[in-house]
């Protein structure tokens, strides 16, 4: 089948990091796949939320918001001021979860690492995208500290990384633009580690069951792409300087 970016059904959509893209946040990314844009910035607090304050033994806390602006698709979507919505929830709860595996909580010292993730322009992986440049910016954000002896550098964990694969049309495709995952009959987002480890599994059959097989089939296509962007991650991380404390 053609694509509409003429992609073939294993290519990754153009992906970029740039790093530092805000000035006053302590990590700062715009995540772009494709025509998705998500800027990530991340803010170190000194202090942590009050359930966790005094918890024996210490530890820190990472939490993570996703929101998308009103004109980051083709018609505008009202702010949401009063509550977030459910899928804006639950995509802030996916990020949050990834992030923390990334990190040993315990070796943060008492500090909240707040992900703000939001989406400038939207074309399908939006919370893959905000799972990808988040990472590279609680890198960022965390150089600094590690640099001066106040957190080690094993609280960095793991890395992770994230993508798309669906079946359209009896064909397996990796990372969905929106036009392709509005109408896949089967779409899944993978989060995984560097080694190769899954950290989480999202997915649905739209219009009848998938076999076993084919899972599995598209499980390694995710793989696949999410092992390219593991290289992406590091190759900004290597070519950036951090800004000192």
């Amino acid at each position: 089948m053609t694509r509409p970016d003429n992609r073939q059904p294993h290519e990754l959509r153009p992906i970029t990091f740039t790093p530092g893209y805000t000035q006053w946040a302590e990590g700062s990314v715009l995540a772009a796949c494709g025509q998705t844009q998500v800027l990530c910035n991340v803010t170190v607090e000194n202090q942590l939320p009050p359930w966790l304050r005094g918890a024996k033994p210490p530890q820190g806390w990472l939490t993570a918001e996703y929101a998308m602006l009103p004109r980051s698709t083709h018609q505008r979507t009202p702010r949401e001021q009063r509550w977030p919505k459910g899928r804006t929830q639950e995509i802030s709860r996916l990020v949050g979860r990834s992030l923390r595996m990334a990190l040993d909580l315990a070796q943060l010292g008492e500090r909240t690492l707040i992900v703000d993730c939001d989406v400038l322009q939207a074309d399908g992986g939006t919370r893959t995208a905000a799972i990808n440049g988040s990472w590279v910016a609680v890198q960022l954000a965390l150089r600094p500290l590690v640099a001066a002896g106040i957190v080690p550098e094993t609280v960095f964990r793991h890395q992770i990384a994230a993508i798309s694969a669906g079946i359209l049309d009896n064909t397996s495709l990796l990372d969905l633009a929106y036009a392709e995952d509005a109408a896949a009959d089967v779409d899944i987002n993978l989060v995984m580690t560097g080694s190769g480890q899954i950290v989480e599994i999202q997915g649905t059959a739209e219009h009848a069951p998938i076999p076993r097989a084919d899972l599995d089939s598209l499980i390694d296509l995710a793989a696949s792409g999410i092992s390219q962007i593991l290289s992406f991650q590091l190759q900004t991380l290597n070519e950036f300087t951090t800004k000192p404390l």
